[in-house]
């Protein structure tokens, strides 16, 4: 990755008000860290550090800053963490991490696919992109923006695992090797619901009830129609006066 050049400037100020003003000059403030040095109040143009980040491929930007009556002309750095307006998206903070330029660094690669898997354009499959970024070791100027992959040969049920990526010259791709990138998935038919075999149409249950053993009332048999609910209790009734008569009859005699 080719670093470009960035003006810096010291800040003394830190509290949030200086803070909130310097805003209003069109700078923002920033912070270099670096093991080889004590992190650093900085303050660059917000106009300078937003055109750098928006017309950048990649989230890892490598800059020279040179920091205004700095003892070195210029230090190697990486761009770390932006903070942005939650509402406007303006930079409001942005952190250095100072690299050296024989030492390698590792950080997170974006990567892209490119070309159309076979998968999906001869069989309807689809693309899932497992991974989206992968952790590389390298030095700062062997520093990919992104890193691409070619899905065209993919079929369906076939994956690219991180041990297959072919790496750009000079850069280590870490983690495990067997695991999954991209893939192509089967395309997804819908199911559909069968009947269970044997199962009786909702117009086809039959109800039946029966009397049971211990004489309680039951079920009707299935085919067999229930008295109207007027005979029923009539013949009730007179089943209880036929069996009253008699008892009255034999206590008179008595």
């Amino acid at each position: 990755m080719k670093s470009v050049p960035l003006k810096a400037f010291p800040r003394e100020q830190k509290r949030r008000g200086p803070v909130k003003k310097l805003r209003t000059t069109g700078r923002v403030p920033a912070t270099i860290y670096g093991r080889q040095a004590k992190p650093q109040n900085l303050e660059v143009s917000a106009k300078e550090i937003s055109d750098l980040i928006h017309h950048h491929l990649s989230e890892n930007l490598l800059v020279d800053l040179s920091i205004e009556n700095d003892a070195r002309a210029k230090r190697l750095a990486l761009v770390q963490e932006v903070q942005h307006h939650p509402i406007d998206g303006k930079v409001l903070h942005v952190d250095f991490h100072e690299v050296a330029e024989n030492e390698k660094v590792t950080v997170s690669v974006p990567v892209e696919t490119t070309g159309e898997a076979a998968g999906v354009k001869n069989g309807g499959g689809v693309l899932e992109h497992v991974l989206f970024k992968l952790k590389v070791r390298c030095l700062p100027k062997d520093l990919p923006e992104q890193i691409l992959i070619d899905v065209t040969a993919l079929e369906i049920g076939k994956s690219i695992h991180i041990g297959e990526v072919k790496a750009p010259e000079g850069v280590e791709i870490l983690g495990d090797k067997k695991t999954t990138v991209v893939s192509v998935a089967a395309p997804r038919a819908e199911e559909e619901v069968a009947p269970v075999e044997g199962a009786k149409a909702a117009g086809d249950v039959e109800m039946t009830k029966e009397k049971k053993e211990d004489g309680t009332e039951g079920e009707a048999k299935a085919g067999e129609k229930a008295p109207p609910k007027g005979e029923a209790k009539a013949e009730k009734g007179a089943e209880k006066k036929a069996e009253a008569k008699p008892e009255a009859k034999a206590e008179k005699k008595k």
